[in-house]
């Protein structure tokens, strides 16, 4: 019989590149002030109807993945201030471009070892505020850009690097 294990959040991990103007990347936990965080995958789903056919055929031709944040302001978290430059010079076009690495840490792939996607990404802020006597929140989404790299993320020492899948390892 099968083994079957619960996922948990944490093991799916977001890290966005805090630096994307640097040479190298710097990628930030996304975690510290955020509760919750789910990926859309949006697909976009059309109809077709054939002249030999009286029903419609459905057809998926792409996706427009947005991941959402609520994140509470803490000053000092790396992710944070990097989202909260952006909004205050209300970032367009490039600016606002990033690279965001999925990991999945519940695919442990070898030790310190684990499947994951880049993305490049655009990063648009919704909100900043909140209702008196609370903590400041902003909510952003994370919209990818393009089709993601595959490979994998290891991470040592508190450091995390990617890898992308050679062709010849996707097929």
């Amino acid at each position: 019989m099968e083994k079957v294990e619960r996922i948990k959040r944490s093991q799916f991990a977001e890290f966005l590149d805090i630096t994307p103007s640097d040479t190298s990347k710097t990628y930030s936990r996304i975690g510290k002030g955020v509760t919750t965080g789910s990926l859309a995958y949006n697909p976009t789903v059309n109809d077709e109807h054939y002249i030999d056919e009286d029903s419609g055929t459905k057809l998926l031709d792409g996706y427009a993945p947005v991941l959402g944040h609520e994140q509470t302001a803490y000053k000092g978290n790396p992710v944070f201030d990097y989202v909260d430059s952006l909004r205050k010079k209300r970032a367009i076009g490039d600016d606002a471009k990033t690279t965001l690495l999925m990991v999945y840490i519940y695919d442990k792939q070898s030790e310190g070892v684990y499947a994951a996607e880049e993305q490049d990404v655009i990063i648009s802020i919704n909100e900043f505020g909140g209702d008196a006597g609370n903590p400041v929140s902003i909510t952003f989404d994370i919209n990818f850009s393009g089709d993601p790299r595959v490979g994998t993320a290891t991470i040592t020492d508190g450091k995390i690097t990617f890898t992308k899948q050679t062709e010849q390892e996707a097929e």
